[in-house]
């Protein structure tokens, strides 16, 4: 298949950013510039306007360039084919234990992990891992070049299930030095080594809200995650659907949440609304039950949030 490059920043080889797209015929604004000797017979499609400054010529030619040896940087855009690639390789890795892929029908990892815009070489932090459902996927995603740090909040070490669920974790960690796990206190979890390009939470927003975690001060919470990512940084929430003007103790009488109040939460420390997907949404649930209740377990109605921090 023929490529191109598709421009998010330009000016010198030192500042462009771009991505590697399928290309088809060129678009209106497009001219096609085929270099078999430069590209390995690679078809690219450039925008015209890179051409109209000295600086930007030497950046076309910097991106051709690297195209040339192989190699090619990710924007903050739409998945390339080669994070397509590394995301369904995650979820086929054959090393996945059965507690994880007897789950993958209701959560859908593959779509699930396509919308938080994770890619190889990101820095991740999985908040309450448990025992790394996510973090696993994560971690083959981000590869050698990224990190993914699993935190478990000790609140949570109250049952029965999460000192073993942690321990495994710690087991994978050992055999996979892009993974760093971590208990620790709720606030205190969020201190990470390096600034984040994504900050993942998994149906366990609404604990946040719960007697058993404080309740924390989500305030506070958040504004610690808009300070440990990077500008442009990923924020992205997915939890049991709550339905619309529920009791503000359904996170703990239903263990569910209404996605406009995560949304009011969040937006107040700064963070912007990117998109939201309803990959995992049920209509059919009428969010009355607890989403423990066996009439509903694993087929609940769940929001996805995705915030970006501001550059």
């Amino acid at each position: 298949m023929p490529h191109a490059i598709q421009t998010r920043e330009t000016g010198g080889p030192e500042v462009l950013k771009w991505t590697l797209i399928g290309a088809s015929e060129p678009r209106s604004g497009q001219v096609r510039l085929r270099e078999p000797a430069a590209l390995n017979d690679t078809s690219c499609n450039m925008e015209r306007r890179l051409r109209r400054t000295p600086g930007q010529v030497v950046a076309v030619a910097f991106a051709a360039s690297a195209l040339a040896f192989g190699s090619c940087a990710f924007a903050a855009g739409g998945a390339s084919p080669d994070v397509s690639a590394a995301l369904a390789a995650a979820v086929a890795d054959s090393s996945r234990p059965p507690s994880d892929t007897t789950r993958d029908a209701e959560r859908k990892p593959q779509q699930t992990l396509a919308f938080s815009g994770v890619k190889p070489g990101d820095q991740v932090g999985d908040y309450v891992a448990d025992s790394g459902y996510f973090t696993r996927l994560f971690s083959s995603v981000v590869g050698s070049r990224g990190h993914v740090y699993a935190v478990e909040p000790t609140a949570f070490f109250r049952f029965k299930r999460i000192p073993a669920a942690v321990t495994e974790l710690q087991g994978y960690a050992v055999a996979h030095p892009n993974v760093t796990v971590t208990t620790a206190e709720v606030l205190e979890g969020l201190r990470f080594p390096e600034k984040l390009d994504l900050f993942w939470i998994s149906r366990n927003y609404h604990d946040l809200h719960d007697k058993f975690m404080g309740p924390v001060d989500t305030a506070a919470f958040n504004k610690a995650v808009y300070k440990a990512l990077k500008p442009g940084g990923l924020y992205v929430v997915l939890d049991h659907a709550a339905a619309p003007g529920a009791p503000a103790d359904v996170t703990e009488t239903l263990h569910r949440i209404e996605a406009s109040t995560v949304r009011r939460e969040v937006e107040a420390a700064g963070f912007k609304l990117d998109s939201e997907s309803s990959i995992l949404a049920n209509p059919a649930d009428p969010r009355k039950a607890s989403v423990f209740d066996e009439t509903i377990r694993g087929h609940t109605d769940q929001f996805i949030l995705k915030f970006r921090k501001p550059k």
